[in-house]
C-alpha cells in the first residue's frame, strides 16, 4: 500500500511539473491576447468629430457602440453599406461622446452621444439602430446601452443586431419570444443564457419584423442590406451591394450558410493565444479618405486571427477622416525599430502612394489591386502566419474563402511544439530537484 501511495504521489508530482510552465506562461499570453484587442488608449486625447449636415428628409440610422468598444467590423461594415446606399443620415453614437476603441486597436471618435441624438432628432427615435457585438456583454457598463436599446423599441426604431450584438439585445429582454441568430461561437451559449429566445442557425440573418439579427460579423453586410431593401428598396441595395463589391447580395432574402462548427483545426487559435510570443508588429497606416470596409478588414482579420498585433497610426499623428466622414485618431507616426511590418490599406492611398516617405519601412499597400477589401488582407495574413490559422480567421468572420488563393504553411509546427517543450523543462526541473533531495537525504 505504500508503495502504491508514493507511486501514485511521485507521478502526480511529475505531471504538475510538466503542466506549471505551459499552463502558467500559456494562461499569461492567453489573458495578454485577448484584452490587447481593446487596449484604451492613454494620452486623454480626444478630438471632436467631422461635423455633417442633416437632412430631416431621409431616415436616419446610427450605428450604437459602447463605452467600451465593439468589434470593428460589425460596426463599420453596416455603416459604410447604410452611407453608401445615400438613403440615409447615418452617424454613430455612444452613451459619452469620447473615443471608444474598436476590435485592433482602433480609436472611432463617436459623431454623437446619446444626449447629442435625442437633440438632433427632437428627442423621437431614430429609424434605424444598428448593434454590433460588445466586449463588456453582460456586464454593468453595458447598461447605458440596453438601456437606450429599450426606449428606441418602444419608440418604434428598426433595431438590427451584428454577431453577438443579439447578446446586447437579448440582455434587454428584446428578443423575449422571438427568432433570432447568432455568431456560431457564441450561440450555443446564448441558447443556455437567454432561453426565452427561439434561436435559429444556419442563416445569414434572421428578419423578424421590427428586429433584424445577424450571424458573424460579415454576415452584417447582409443584414445591412436587408434593412436597405426594407426602407429603400430592392434597387438600391442591390446597388448599394455593387458599389462596396459584396457579390452574395440576395435580394428579399438570406444568402444560404452552412452553419460553422468546431472541428479539430480550430485548435490553432489555442497555440496562437496561448504561445505565438513573438507575434508580428503591425503599424496600419490610416489615411484620409478611407473606406470604412478597408479599415474593418485590416484590424478585423489580423485581429481575429489572434496572431498579429497591429496599431493605428498616422502620416502626422492628428484624426483623419474616412470616406463617409468618420473620425478616427491614429496612435503615433510609423518609427522604425517600432514595428515589423507597415501595413497601408485603402484603394486611394496605393493610387497616391501615401507611404512613400517611409521607404525605409517597406509600406505594403494591401489594396493596390481591385477585389473586395477582405481578400488581399486574408491573403497576406497566410503569408504572414499559415493556411490553418487564416482559415480559422475567414470562419469567424463567417467569410467564404473558395476563390482566394490561401497558399502558405500549413500549420504553425514552432509555435504548436513550444507547449511539449515547456513540459520537457518542467519534469527535467522536477528530475533534478529529485535528484538533489535524494542526494542530501
Amino acid at each position: 500500500m505504500r508503495t502504491f501511495v508514493r507511486v501514485t504521489l511521485t507521478v502526480l508530482a511529475f505531471t504538475v511539473a510538466a503542466l506549471a510552465l505551459p499552463l502558467t506562461l500559456g494562461g499569461l499570453t492567453l489573458s495578454a491576447s485577448f484584452e490587447n484587442r481593446y487596449t484604451a488608449r492613454t494620452d486623454g486625447m480626444s478630438p471632436q468629430p467631422a461635423r455633417r449636415a442633416h437632412d430631416p428628409a431621409k431616415p436616419t440610422a446610427v450605428i450604437v457602440v459602447g463605452n467600451q468598444g465593439a468589434v470593428v467590423s460589425d460596426a463599420l461594415a453596416p455603416y459604410e453599406i447604410l452611407a453608401a446606399s445615400g438613403a440615409f443620415n447615418v452617424y454613430t453614437v455612444a452613451p459619452e461622446a469620447r473615443p471608444v476603441t474598436l476590435t485592433g486597436g482602433l480609436d472611432l471618435i463617436p459623431d454623437l452621444g446619446f444626449a447629442d441624438l435625442d437633440r438632433l432628432l427632437s428627442s423621437a427615435a431614430p429609424d434605424v439602430v444598428v448593434v454590433p457585438a460588445l466586449p463588456d456583454l453582460g456586464e454593468p457598463t453595458t447598461r447605458p446601452v440596453t438601456d437606450w436599446l429599450k426606449r428606441q423599441s418602444s419608440k418604434g426604431a428598426l433595431l438590427m443586431s451584428v454577431c453577438n450584438g443579439s447578446g446586447v439585445l437579448a440582455s434587454a429582454g428584446l428578443l423575449d419570444g422571438r427568432k433570432a441568430t447568432a455568431h456560431w461561437i457564441r450561440i450555443g451559449g446564448f441558447d443556455d443564457e437567454f432561453p426565452a429566445v427561439d434561436w435559429v442557425r444556419g442563416t445569414r440573418y434572421v428578419d423578424d419584423g421590427n428586429i433584424v439579427t445577424t450571424a458573424g460579423i460579415l454576415s452584417g453586410i447582409d443584414g445591412a442590406l436587408r434593412v436597405t431593401e426594407r426602407i429603400a428598396g430592392t434597387e438600391t441595395a442591390r446597388k448599394t451591394a455593387e458599389a462596396i463589391g459584396w457579390t452574395r447580395y440576395s435580394a428579399n432574402s438570406s444568402p444560404p450558410m452552412t452553419q460553422n462548427t468546431f472541428g479539430a483545426a480550430d485548435t490553432v487559435v489555442g497555440f496562437n493565444t496561448a504561445f505565438r510570443w513573438d507575434k508580428p508588429r503591425l503599424g496600419v497606416l490610416l489615411t484620409s479618405g478611407i473606406r470604412e470596409l478597408e479599415l474593418a478588414a485590416v484590424f478585423d482579420t489580423y485581429g481575429q486571427s489572434l496572431a498579429v498585433e497591429t496599431t493605428a497610426l498616422g502620416l502626422d499623428g492628428t484624426p483623419i477622416q474616412s470616406r463617409h466622414g468618420l473620425t478616427f485618431a491614429p496612435r503615433g507616426t510609423p518609427v522604425a525599430g517600432d514595428l515589423d511590418r507597415l501595413i497601408v490599406p485603402g484603394a486611394d492611398a496605393a493610387a497616391k502612394h501615401a507611404a512613400d516617405r517611409y521607404s525605409a519601412l517597406s509600406p505594403v499597400y494591401l489594396h493596390a489591386t481591385p477585389g473586395f477589401p477582405f481578400d488581399a488582407v486574408l491573403e497576406d495574413l497566410v503569408r504572414t502566419t499559415d493556411t490553418a490559422t487564416t482559415r480559422w480567421t475567414a470562419r469567424t468572420l463567417e467569410y467564404q474563402t473558395g476563390h482566394l488563393a490561401l497558399d502558405g504553411p500549413a500549420w504553425p509546427w514552432t509555435v504548436t511544439l513550444r507547449p511539449f517543450g515547456l513540459a520537457v523543462l518542467g519534469l527535467l526541473a522536477a528530475f533534478g530537484i529529485r535528484a538533489l533531495y535524494r542526494r542530501r537525504a
